[in-house]
């Protein structure tokens, strides 16, 4: 079992640029594959980026591509989210999520471990 703790989120103007950290607590942090989730007022959860056990395959959405770098330390037992260009409209909770496995993938879905979230607010 694993317990994820994000922190970073903070108000921002639109063009700005944020970066989140997830702190894992719990063994074999390289045995999880890592994403972030975000979820806007009146909206469902969705998925932003996900990065394999390694850190070598990344995956993203295609509303944050070019605009939001996923990376992982495992040996800090973290992962990050880089995010620039910031709009208003990403304004939300964002989630990071972990899905033990042994294969190397970066998932959009099927995770299991989820933190508290940390709050990002974009103004315009």
């Amino acid at each position: 079992q694993v317990r994820l703790a994000e922190s970073g989120g903070h108000l921002v103007q639109a063009g700005g640029s944020l970066r989140l950290s997830c702190a894992a607590a719990g063994q074999s942090f390289n045995r999880y594959a890592m994403a972030w989730f975000r979820q806007a007022p009146g909206k469902e959860r969705e998925f932003v980026a996900a990065i394999d056990r390694s850190g070598g395959i990344t995956n993203y959405a295609d509303f944050v591509k070019d605009r939001v770098t996923i990376s992982r330390d495992n040996t800090k037992k973290s992962v990050y989210l880089e995010m620039n260009s910031l709009k208003p409209e990403d304004t939300a909770v964002y989630y990071c999520a972990a899905w033990n496995t042994v294969m190397y993938i970066a998932p959009t879905s099927g995770y299991r471990y989820w933190g508290q979230g940390t709050q990002v607010t974009v103004s315009s």
